[in-house]
C-alpha cells in the first residue's frame, strides 16, 4: 500500500508499544500482561476475578494463565468473597505490591515521554480520534449490511 491505513498505524503503534513494555518487564522476569493486571487489581481492598477481565480487555482463558503464573510468582493470591461466597477476590502479595509500583513507573514514563515530544493540542486531538473509533467500533456501525452490498 503506498499510503499507510488506520488500522495499519493503530496496529503499529500498539505492536511497538507492546514490545517496548514486554522488553521492559522482562527486566523484572515479568510481562506486560502481568504489569497491566498488577495495575488493574486494587492494592488495598482486592479486586474482583470477574471483573479483571473486562477492565484489561482480555478473555478469561487469557486471564486465567496470566493470573496462574502470577500466583506461581508469589504476586496475588486468591481469597474467598465476603460479600458474595460464590466470588473469589485477587489481592497482592507484598511482593505482588512491588511489582505493581514498578509496573506503574513504566506506563508513567511512558507517558511523561509522550507528553514531552507531542503538544497537548495534539494529545487532545490524539485522544477524540482514538475515542471517536472506539465508539465507532463498540456501536457497531461500520460493517452494517447496508454498506456491505458491494
Amino acid at each position: 500500500m503506498k499510503e499507510k491505513t488506520i488500522d495499519y498505524i493503530l496496529r503499529s503503534t500498539w505492536m511497538g508499544v507492546m514490545k517496548m513494555y514486554n522488553e521492559e518487564a522482562g527486566k523484572k522476569g515479568s510481562t506486560m500482561a502481568t504489569g497491566f493486571a498488577l495495575i488493574s487489581i486494587d492494592p488495598e481492598e482486592g479486586t474482583p476475578s470477574t471483573a479483571l477481565g473486562p477492565k484489561m480487555g482480555m478473555e478469561a482463558t487469557s486471564l486465567s494463565r496470566t493470573l496462574k503464573s502470577m500466583e506461581e510468582k508469589g504476586l496475588i493470591e486468591r481469597k474467598p468473597n465476603p460479600l458474595d461466597g460464590r466470588g473469589v477476590l485477587i489481592h497482592l502479595t507484598p511482593f505482588g505490591k512491588e511489582m505493581r509500583e514498578f509496573s506503574k513507573g513504566v506506563v508513567l514514563r511512558f507517558d511523561e515521554a509522550v507528553q514531552e515530544a507531542v503538544s497537548e493540542e495534539e494529545l487532545q486531538t490524539f485522544k477524540r480520534v482514538a475515542n471517536t473509533i472506539l465508539e465507532l467500533i463498540n456501536s457497531k456501525k461500520i460493517y452494517t449490511t447496508e454498506k456491505n452490498t458491494a
